[in-house]
């Protein structure tokens, strides 16, 4: 099952549609990510869609819903947490100063401090 992320105008991920693989194979038998825009595009009537990994394995991450599509980089992401977080190379949002790691002990971002906070 392939699948496919529809895309407002501004990149933000409105929808995920999933399309059988057979329908996005070519003549060669190889999955082709145009041949399944070109279907999804026969179905909604416009050609913002990209294709997204269900399993991660590109792309960065699957595509969330209100999440959005960054060309640049051709990944999903979620929507930053904080202002003062980046994000990674791995397509995650991180904060600009590591998790404590201290056993048993839970912290939350103070976006105020820009510090972790032990609860």
């Amino acid at each position: 099952m392939a699948h496919f992320a529809e895309l407002d105008e501004n990149n933000k991920v409105v929808n995920v549609i999933r399309v059988e693989n057979d329908v996005i194979t070519d003549e060669n038998e190889k999955e082709q990510e145009s041949i399944g825009i070109d279907f999804c595009e026969s179905l909604y009537g416009h050609r913002r869609f990209v294709q997204t990994s269900y399993n991660n394995n590109f792309r960065g991450n699957y595509a969330p819903i209100d999440g959005y599509y960054l060309p640049d980089k051709d990944v999903f992401v979620g929507l930053k947490p904080y202002d003062s977080w980046v994000l990674s190379d791995d397509a995650q949002w991180v904060a600009p100063i590591p998790y404590p790691n201290v056993e048993g002990v839970i912290h939350i971002w103070n976006e105020e401090n820009k510090s972790w906070v032990e609860i």
